[in-house]
């Protein structure tokens, strides 16, 4: 058997590459996926060394879009959908249009016909599937009314593209009015099936099988079947219905999510779908032609400001429109300031077609570069643009400058599903509680006389002072990143040196670890259980 094929070699150089590049960007204080990046263009095509198999890493990287889109879905009820949908249809419609017609502005003075500025708009008009979800899972805001806004604004543009990918060959052939009204109807019947069939089948079948699976008590069985249903469910969507594989994983996800085993399956497919995602970010390094830098820097520059100005200030004034907060409008406008993997295909099809010149795919990929390197630090620009802002309008309306710090509190970091018990208990006992929660909008945040909320990152920021904690006689510590819970214990120690500390870990290492850093109390999942079956097993004995 031979040792080396291009699957494997594709795999390996992709992932190796991606983390060695990845480490070095996190020590120089860069986002890991600029390393990704750079690991792609490495093994790509355009630079000396070993040139990985671009098709396989398209691939590969299809199948975490796919991963990815079902974890949404995991966490985006229909309901959900639906709550966003006077905004984000219109917000998604608009924001194309104005992007069409300023790729189309840049088309005609680069000297381009109007239908390839067309195309070329089109492609500068579709956010990042990957990029967007990434950066709303890093800051905690799916679960939020921003979160559910961009991700019902991101499946609306998806729909689009669909469209597109179906209309645009048809266009390109020139046919009649009456076949292209037959084809744009065709494909709408085709969506349209698609949801009927999830929403009347898949809804009954689905939570049936995985209920079936989990009673077999196999944790391999049920990982697998997990898999099966999203790789499943996104292949049979684009094989039978002609649905991007992205819809139907998402909406295999969202279906799933009406299950009580949502969260047991969301678990069990995030590390193949973090390992995924980075394949996908190698697979665009590949396609980037550094030359294009030097043989086009205004055309290239000009992309970029659509894409990362001209698209942000578009939604943003959208967002402004329909009466959202700031906070919400800068959000989502920095949320859709890159492009991605639908811009690849388009841009793709668009020159198998003659509909876009070579120099136009390479704009449309080194713009998406730029974008995707730039969309981290633009959300940094925007938390420092309207944290002021936003915290004082955010504490004045859930009660901050009602309730005053006082010596003895409980300082709580964190409202999640531990949070939220810990809040929930505090709250019956009578105790005054401060909140630390990085996001305000989240509707479950708890109220009442005794609570204060204070808005920050414990790590990032001064929140802890904010939050009196040298005035507090514990510090509880709900969050599950056991890196992220070791910063504050020791922010919380060098600020109160004799507070006691309680936080939560998922295993000995990190009691260890939390331990180390200077917490007094440190509790895991199974441990707890342990004690309390021993409690039970002693009683009367």
């Amino acid at each position: 058997m031979p040792h080396h094929t291009p699957l494997i070699g594709t795999i390996v150089a992709g992932i190796v590459l991606a983390f060695l590049f990845g480490a070095v960007a996190s020590r120089l204080r860069l986002p890991p996926l600029f390393g990704y990046l750079v690991a792609g263009i490495a093994v790509g095509p355009f630079t000396p060394g070993y040139v990985a198999d671009q098709g396989l890493a398209n691939e590969l990287a299809e199948i975490g879009i796919i991963l990815l889109m079902f974890g949404v879905g995991l966490h985006f009820s229909l309901k959900d959908l639906m709550a966003v949908r006077k905004i984000a249809v219109p917000g998604a419609l608009v924001q194309i249009a104005v992007a069409v017609a300023m790729g189309a502005g840049l088309a005609h003075i680069l000297g381009w016909g109007l239908g390839v500025g067309l195309m070329f708009g089109l492609a500068l008009s579709v956010a990042s599937t990957v990029v967007l979800l990434r950066a709303m899972q890093e800051r905690r805001l799916l679960d939020t009314d921003r979160g559910r806004i961009a991700v019902g604004w991101l499946i609306v543009e998806d729909l689009v593209m669909v469209l597109a990918l179906v209309l645009v060959p048809a266009l390109a052939r020139g046919g009649e009015e009456s076949n292209l009204l037959l084809t744009l109807g065709i494909t709408i019947a085709k969506v349209g099936a698609f949801i009927a069939f999830m929403l009347i089948v898949g809804r009954r079948v689905v939570p049936w099988l995985l209920h079936f699976v989990a009673h077999t008590g196999s944790r391999e069985l049920f990982r697998l079947s997990v898999l099966a249903i999203a790789l499943g469910v996104a292949f049979g969507a684009a094989m039978l219905f002609g649905v991007s594989f992205a819809l139907g994983a998402f909406f295999a996800g969202m279906i799933l999510a009406e299950s009580p085993l949502s969260h047991r399956a969301a678990e069990e497919t995030l590390p193949l779908r973090d390992a995924f995602a980075v394949l996908f970010f190698v697979s665009v390094g590949m396609l980037f032609n550094p030359a294009v830098v030097v043989a086009a820097p205004f055309a290239l520059a000009a992309t970029v400001f659509i894409i990362v100005i001209g698209k942000s200030l578009a939604a943003l004034a959208i967002v402004r429109a329909f009466g959202r907060d700031g906070k919400t409008a800068l959000t989502i406008s920095a949320s859709l300031a890159q492009i991605g993997e639908f811009s690849f295909i388009l841009a793709g099809l668009g020159t198998d077609l003659d509909l876009l010149p070579d120099v136009g795919r390479d704009l449309i990929l080194a713009g998406a570069i730029v974008s995707i390197l730039l969309n981290p630090m633009l959300f940094v620009l925007i938390d420092k643009i309207g944290a002021k802002v936003v915290k004082e309008d955010t504490d004045h309306a859930i009660g901050t400058s009602v309730v005053k710090p006082s010596n003895g509190h409980v300082v709580l970091v964190g409202h999640g599903r531990v949070g939220a018990m810990v809040a929930d208990g505090l709250i019956e006992a009578k105790e005054r509680m401060t909140l630390i929660e990085l996001q305000p909008d989240r509707a479950d945040l708890p109220k009442g006389d005794r609570v204060r909320v204070v808005v920050g990152n414990a790590v990032q920021d001064d929140a802890l002072n904010r939050a009196d904690l040298a005035h507090a006689r514990l510090i509880c510590i709900a969050i599950p990143d056991a890196f992220e819970a070791g910063q504050v214990v020791e922010r919380a120690r060098a600020i109160n040196p004799e507070i006691r500390i309680v936080a939560r870990a998922h295993g000995e290492a990190e009691v260890a670890h939390l331990t180390q850093k200077g917490a007094t109390s440190t509790f895991y999942g199974e441990a707890e259980i342990a004690r309390r079956m021993i409690d039970e097993a002693l009683v009367g004995a």
